[in-house]
């Protein structure tokens, strides 16, 4: 018996390199420099060791915890030094460095995520100085601006399911570098807008492009990422574009300070720059594989003749009604209906962003099937429906303190619905498309964006400050009977194909028509 070993000596015999990469160890475990000269550890007991199922007194036992009966049990610790590693998989020790939750894993995913940053930035800086540069440099009137942008926007979402088609057919890769090529000369074209017709043409070229990108990027994904990994990836490229959409609000803050002609142009330039560079990051890319051309038999809408998906895609059209809340109403409401500051608009934008950026990842973690898509959506429904109502009890809260809490209370909810819905409605989008079709589907189902876009100013600003709290009231609950009316619908879709489109297990087996390597760490 190895009675004699105090516990202090048998903790310090215990290196990372005598455990067994098999076994699960603590990472709080001293590291023995590989050739180190010195005098040689003492061998570790037997009835000491990661795999024995003897263990020395309640000293060796505090010297080796969580190790009991020859193992951890089913329930990891953490540590204050470190975690547990999963049992059968590699154990990590404290000096490897752990990747931000923020950034998606390196190889593909990453440099989708690269090519997503370097547009966001731009984007960024245009939705915060595009509208002051057409009102004071160009001088066109607000409501002729918001009537352009509108129709721009529902030609971008008509024109979204043929471009989606041409990826489908041309191959995702190239037609999403030449649809950022066309976004880029969009942006740039808003240089020389001088008057309404050049600014109405330069709106629907630049609206269409988007459309057509959003659509053709989702096909790219689709062919690269495994079918299983895809929400997990969305959830990163979500979080890196709320990232390069804060640090574009922070440049577009800079050339609203300066408000001269010349850096409004500098942000356009900024932009179509970011789209260029978008492009030559697609571009690096592999190239999967095009899907077959359309049979002769084949109707050619036939993504409109998909009922199930169609109704879904309407269903997600109107959960997107979510969007103009925290950049149009809730700043119209705070400042004419609340006692709280104007300020406090930026502060829960930030607020919104942020908690995008560090959660939307965490939140997207457990939707991996259309079951948890449908449930995810169900509790973006609830989350909504009580933001609203917390909303609505803001204006009637008296001190601006009181309703400067509600309002961050309700700002809060509602970044929390966001990220719910986002990863139940990529699940639900993906899953159910066919694999074969999937830039034309992806393209029908992301029309709810620019249709939100266009008409939802319209509908969320006459529910919210025509009608008040009622109007809140009301908003909550279209919200709440979308989300839960997706749920039967997504079980509609699963009967009518049986077994086709869904959303494949995550085995890391690459995605039909895809040219990613298996092995490839994924992880939206």
């Amino acid at each position: 018996m190895f009675s004699g070993v105090s516990a202090p000596r048998a903790r310090k015999a215990l290196t990372c390199g005598d455990v067994p990469r098999s076994r699960a160890v603590r990472c709080d475990v001293p590291r023995r420099p590989p050739g180190r000269p010195g005098r040689a550890p003492r061998p570790v007991p037997p009835h000491a060791r990661a795999g024995s199922r003897r263990l020395p007194r309640a000293g060796a036992q505090r010297a080796l915890p969580g190790l009991r009966n020859g193992g951890p049990g089913p329930r990891l610790a953490r540590r204050k030094h470190g975690r547990l590693a999963s049992s059968g998989g590699p154990s990590r020790c404290c000096n490897e460095v752990v990747t931000p939750r923020i950034l998606p894993p390196p190889g593909i995913p990453r440099r989708l995520a690269a090519a997503q940053l370097a547009n966001s930035v731009g984007d960024g800086a245009y939705y915060v100085c595009s509208a002051l540069f057409f009102t004071v440099v160009v001088g066109l009137p607000p409501a002729r601006i918001g009537l352009g942008l509108t129709l721009a926007w529902a030609v971008g979402s008509v024109a979204g399911v043929p471009l989606g088609a041409l990826a489908d057919r041309r191959g995702p890769r190239g037609t999403s570098v030449l649809l950022a090529a066309a976004t880029a000369a969009g942006v740039a074209s808003f240089l020389f807008v001088r008057s309404y017709s050049a600014f109405l043409v330069a709106a629907v070229c630049y609206a269409t492009a988007q459309c057509g990108l959003a659509a053709a990027r989702q096909a790219l994904l689709a062919g690269l990422v495994p079918a299983g990994e895809r929400t997990r990836v969305m959830a990163h490229l979500q979080s890196v574009l709320n990232a390069g959409l804060a640090v574009g609000a922070a440049l577009g803050g800079i050339a609203l300070a300066a408000s001269t002609e010349r850096a409004y142009l500098a942000v356009f330039a900024l932009d179509a720059l970011g789209f260029l560079v978008c492009a030559a990051v697609l571009l690096r890319l592999p190239a999967p594989a095009a899907a077959p051309r359309r049979g002769a038999g084949e109707p050619r809408p036939a993504v409109l003749r998909d009922r199930p998906y169609a109704v879904a895609a309407l269903l997600n059209a109107v959960l997107l009604l979510r969007m103009p809340l925290l950049s149009l109403a809730v700043p119209l409401w705070t400042v004419e209906r609340t006692s709280a500051p104007g300020w406090l608009v930026s502060v829960l934008f930030v607020l919104n962003t942020g908690a995008v950026m560090l959660f939307q990842v965490r939140r997207a973690e457990p939707v991996s099937d259309l079951a948890a898509a449908a449930r995810a959506v169900r509790l973006s429904g609830l989350g909504a429906a009580a933001s609203c109502a917390v909303f609505a009890l803001s204006g009637s809260a008296g001190p601006a303190w009181a309703a400067a809490a509600l309002l961050v209370a309700g700002a809060a909810l509602q970044a929390d619905a966001e990220m719910r819905q986002s990863a139940g409605s990529w699940q639900i989008g993906f899953s159910l498309a066919p694999a074969d079709r999937i830039g034309r589907y992806q393209g029908f189902f992301g029309t709810g964006v620019p249709l939100a876009r266009s008409a939802g100013p319209v509908v969320v600003t006459s529910l919210v400050l025509l009608w008040g709290v009622p109007g809140w009231f009301l908003l909550g609950g279209l919200l709440l009977a979308a989300s839960y009316a997706m749920g039967p619908v997504v079980r509609w879709a699963e009967r009518s194909r049986p077994g086709a489109g869904r959303a494949a297990p995550a085995t890391g087996a690459p995605a039909a028509g895809g040219t990613g390597p298996a092995g490839a760490p994924v992880a939206p």
